[in-house]
C-alpha cells in the first residue's frame, strides 16, 4: 500500500460504509408499512475494522494461485425490534429515523475529515 492510500484509506472506508448504511436505513424507513419486512442494519464498527484490516484478501502460496481475492460484501444483520408489529414487520420508524439522522451526521463529519486531509496534502505539495 502506498503512503497516500494509508493516509486516506480510513476516511474513505468510513465514508463508503456510511453511504451503504444510509441506503439500508432508507430502505427500512421506506418499508415501514410492508408486512413481514425485516429491518436490516450494518455493524459499522465490525465492518470498518474488516475494511481496514484487509480481511478477505488471500495470499498466493503458489504461482498458479490467484494473487488476491477481494473481501466479500458488507454483512447485513437483522435489527432486533423492541416491540414488533402484529404483521411481522420489525421496522420501528422512530428507531430507524434516529439511526438515519445519526449516520447522516457522521457521514458529513467523515466527509469533512476526508476533505481536511486532502486540503492538507495540497498545502504540503504546494509548500505552504
Amino acid at each position: 500500500m502506498t503512503v497516500l492510500e494509508n493516509y486516506l484509506k480510513p476516511h474513505a472506508a468510513a465514508l463508503q460504509l456510511r453511504q451503504q448504511r444510509m441506503e439500508v436505513l432508507a430502505s427500512n424507513i421506506a418499508n415501514a408499512a410492508t408486512p413481514n419486512f425485516k429491518a436490516r442494519d450494518i455493524d459499522f464498527a465490525a465492518e470498518y475494522d474488516r475494511a481496514l484490516s484487509g480481511m478477505g484478501t488471500l495470499k498466493a502460496t503458489n504461482n498458479l494461485h490467484l494473487t488476491t481475492v477481494s473481501g466479500g460484501p458488507t454483512e447485513m444483520l437483522y435489527r432486533q425490534p423492541i416491540s414488533p408489529s402484529l404483521d411481522g414487520n420489525t421496522v420501528e420508524l422512530h428507531v430507524e429515523q434516529l439511526q438515519f439522522a445519526e449516520n447522516s451526521t457522521r457521514y458529513e463529519a467523515t466527509l469533512q475529515f476526508l476533505s481536511d486531509r486532502i486540503r492538507g496534502l495540497r498545502s504540503a505539495l504546494r509548500g505552504e
